[in-house]
């Protein structure tokens, strides 16, 4: 399983859907993890690894040639760019969500000459095509891709769902216990994710306070800083860890996000996992994960973001938004997606 594109100091969503489903898979199968940096360990779990080159590297052409010598029954990919010449493997790679071509801006870790070459590939559907058709099995996170997949026609190959879960066994919480009035956003601030939207919001909602979670760069925290309103209260806390992450959601009103595009929103799930109601924006990908227990709102719509927000202050909804965002993450769980994935292995692997 290839696990490059691990984070090493904290996981992004790529880096912990892939760490999550190798940990799922290994106690039905061997696996042998892919790594270009053995700093990525720290993030992954306890299995046996092998060093190769960087996915960003110019001989990312020519992987095959290292992989080929493992005897590998199957390659599994959570990207779709895994170099694919020469290989004697049945592949697996992986579309999470076609976000960028609706919002082409690249994300700003990758090096400058990557994020050039982003732009030019999200400008046409080909490419996307040609990445996918070299696989055996295109894999993706949700029914929403796949239907984004089909409408776009970019792959001939069969498509399956390998879905995003909450991490490990979670304890909910106490839905008799009232939140402290917190809200809480976990996410990147790209443009698309749309925070600017949930600070605006603050202006009708002077007794809570927002806390943004994720790492941000000073020149994006000053562009949002200025758009909080006089009297609001939002706290850039740029990174926790989980253990941090998982005891504010403990405590907060809501999980909030307003973001325009997802693949997923694991955010959601790990909140719902907890107990904790979610207030997001009124999208496909977000109706297939929060189901009948989160509240939507429009996506521009301060004013009714913040109307939702108040209606969590009257004790028994938000009682009831809490017990059903239990009910709803329980549909969700990293062991099915292994099972997915062994499924595929099996139909894929040659007989012995």
């Amino acid at each position: 399983m290839d696990a490059r594109f691990t984070r090493m100091d904290h996981h992004d969503g790529i880096s912990r859907y892939g760490a999550s489903l190798m940990a799922a898979v290994a106690p039905y199968a061997q696996v042998t993890m892919l790594i270009h940096d053995e700093r990525q360990l720290a993030l992954l779990p306890d299995l046996p690894w092998v060093k190769i080159n960087s996915p960003l590297s110019p001989l990312e052409l020519f992987v095959s040639r290292h992989v080929n010598k493992l005897g590998a029954d199957l390659v599994f990919c959570p990207m779709q760019t895994m170099g694919s010449w020469g290989r004697k493997y049945p592949l697996v790679l992986t579309l999470h969500d076609l976000i960028y071509y609706e919002h082409p801006a690249p994300p700003g870790f990758l090096p400058a000459p990557v994020r050039v070459l982003w732009r030019l590939y999200h400008k046409a559907y080909w490419p996307q095509r040609m990445l996918l058709n070299r696989a055996n099995v295109v894999a993706t996170i949700s029914n929403t891709t796949l239907s984004l997949m089909r409408q776009h026609k970019l792959t001939k190959r069969p498509v399956r769902i390998i879905g995003n879960a909450p991490q490990g066994e979670r304890t909910p919480r106490d839905p008799g216990v009232t939140p402290e009035k917190t809200l809480t956003y976990m996410g990147s601030f790209m443009p698309y994710k749309n925070v600017e939207t949930l600070i605006r919001g603050m202006a009708e909602l002077p007794d809570f306070t927002l806390n943004l979670l994720s790492r941000i760069t000073p020149e994006r925290r000053a562009e949002l800083a200025a758009l909080v309103p006089a009297g609001a209260s939002v706290v850039f806390h740029n990174g926790v860890t989980d253990a941090e992450y998982d005891e504010l959601l403990l405590r907060t009103t809501a999980l909030v996000t307003l973001s325009k595009a997802e693949g997923y929103g694991l955010p959601l799930v790990e909140a719902m996992a907890l107990g904790t109601p979610v207030v997001v924006a009124d999208t496909a990908i977000f109706r297939e994960v929060g189901g009948k227990a989160a509240q939507y709102v429009p996506a521009d719509s301060a004013h009714d973001f913040a109307v939702a927000v108040r209606s969590l202050a009257d004790p028994a909804e938000w009682a009831a938004c809490s017990s059903a965002s239990v009910a709803q993450a329980a549909t969700f769980s990293w062991d099915s997606s292994a099972q997915e994935l062994l499924a595929i292995a099996q139909e894929l692997s040659p007989p012995r």
